[in-house]
């Protein structure tokens, strides 16, 4: 299994910032590649939802399911189907700043990659990533 690790300081309430990754409907905001969230059902630990996503091009389908759920302070989400993961979201309040740690384990689909394109893809996803906590940040500062 693959592993990123990111990190980034918001300027926003820890309430707030967990709210909003919470919500599957946002993630087309802010998760470079997801085309959309689908059928959400249930809330905290057990919620579902299915997903599109494009991976180096490619469309994938699969399914998240909420694993566990620490309001304002943990996440953890099971995605299953094109591309498999486990999604570990950590926030800490720090004065005016939450800290929100990211970490994925994921496989990388090779047969629709190959295994000659796995090490780009792996660097690819380390800066999209990167881009991902970017994109909820600047969202969740201009409020």
């Amino acid at each position: 299994m693959a592993r990123v690790h990111r990190s980034i300081e918001i300027k926003a309430p820890v309430k707030e910032v967990f709210s909003y990754i919470q919500d599957p409907t946002t993630t087309p905001e802010w998760l470079v590649g997801m085309i959309e969230v689908h059928n959400v059902t249930g809330s905290g630990v057990g919620r579902h939802y299915d997903w599109t996503y494009k991976m180096a091009g490619i469309p994938l389908k699969g399914e998240n399911t909420v694993k566990e759920e620490i309001p304002e302070r943990r996440i953890v989400v099971e995605s299953k189907g094109g591309a498999e993961s486990t999604w570990t979201f950590n926030l800490e309040q720090h004065k005016d700043v939450t800290v929100l740690d990211l970490d994925i384990d994921y496989k990388i689909p090779v047969p629709v990659v190959g295994k000659l394109a796995e090490k780009v893809l792996l660097k690819r996803n380390e800066r999209e990533t990167e881009m991902d906590l970017m994109n909820i940040k600047e969202k969740l500062e201009a409020r």
